[in-house]
């Protein structure tokens, strides 16, 4: 990285993810109209890059429909130049080869790719709602007390084919810190080559606990183990921006975004990503860091630009 970006910091947008529900907050994006409008308010915030899911419209429910990536992947780029980073987790459940399918269609400039299984525990959250919108949510969160969110060593292989078949910058979700070992197995077997990109999620029931020791230990682990690359952190729930914070002192950059929590503020539902970017962004500058343009991060993530995606 060159001496001028040192101090540059990409802010992530998770704006929807697949573990909130409509019942949690009004303000979840649910539609595509709603999801479009979401991005480019975060890009406008100064988020570089836009972390996508997408639900069916009319009742939430997380999936990957292929014709909803697109259109809100065009609608995006024609409005603004964030990086978007499309999901290959998708909906829990989802069929292994449907959620990568959104690479090979879109050929988007970054795209998650989990390191590794894990239990993926939603169901505690079932006691603190008292009113649904919708029949499926209480099912959705309900049947994660016996969910195992598979991504295996060949799963790992073939998506990093395709990613580099087509060009795609994988982001290695890392929730556990064995995960970091599985990336190191990927990249001494020559499926990925470095330096990689790496998201340390924390926080989920099933995944390694979000406190500033253990995002210590991972970092370190990284070290040890992979040597060169560049990570963000993401943590689920009121450990969001703590970890946002700590990220930037390690070196790192951070995401936010409904995806991961709701709040702004203790008691405070974020009524959109864009708040939830501006209140990173002023962290940052009382560090001395700033928000990397768009352009900026696809240098520090080395992505192949938006002139070459497939959409």
């Amino acid at each position: 990285m060159t001496a001028d970006l040192n101090n540059k910091k990409v802010i992530t947008a998770a704006l929807t993810g697949a573990i909130h529900t409509p019942s949690m907050s009004p303000y979840l994006p649910i539609t595509p109209e709603q999801l479009i409008d979401e991005a480019v308010a975060a890009h406008a915030a100064g988020a570089a890059v836009v972390h996508l899911h997408v639900r069916d419209p009319e009742t939430g429910i997380p999936n990957a429909d292929q014709e909803l990536f697109r259109r809100i992947s065009v609608a995006v780029k024609e409005q603004c130049d964030v990086i978007l980073c499309t999901t290959t987790g998708g909906a829990l459940g989802e069929p292994v080869a449907k959620r990568v399918k959104v690479a090979s269609t879109l050929k988007p400039e970054l795209a998650s790719l989990n390191a590794g299984s894990l239990n993926f525990a939603l169901f505690h959250l079932l006691d603190k709602i008292k009113d649904w919108k919708h029949d499926w949510e209480k099912q959705y969160l309900g049947f994660t007390e016996d969910f195992i969110f598979p991504n295996t060593f060949k799963t790992m292989r073939e998506f990093l084919e395709i990613f580099s078949r087509v060009g795609t910058k994988p982001e290695f979700e890392i929730y556990d810190v064995g995960m970091i070992n599985n990336l190191a197995f990927a990249i001494q077997s020559g499926w990925v080559k470095k330096p990689v990109y790496l998201q340390f999620v924390m926080g989920i029931l099933g995944g390694i606990p979000a406190t500033p020791q253990n995002l210590v230990f991972l970092y370190e682990t990284a070290q040890k183990a992979i040597g060169e690359f560049e990570f963000s952190v993401c943590a689920a729930g009121k450990n969001q921006f703590y970890m946002g914070t700590q990220s930037f002192l390690l070196g790192g950059h951070a995401r936010v975004g409904l995806e991961d929590n709701l709040y702004i503020g203790k008691g405070q539902l974020a009524k959109s990503n864009a708040e939830q970017v501006a209140k990173m962004i002023r962290i940052a500058h009382e560090l001395d860091n700033e928000a990397a343009t768009p352009d900026e991060a696809r240098q520090i993530l080395g992505l192949k630009g938006l002139d070459k995606v497939r959409f």
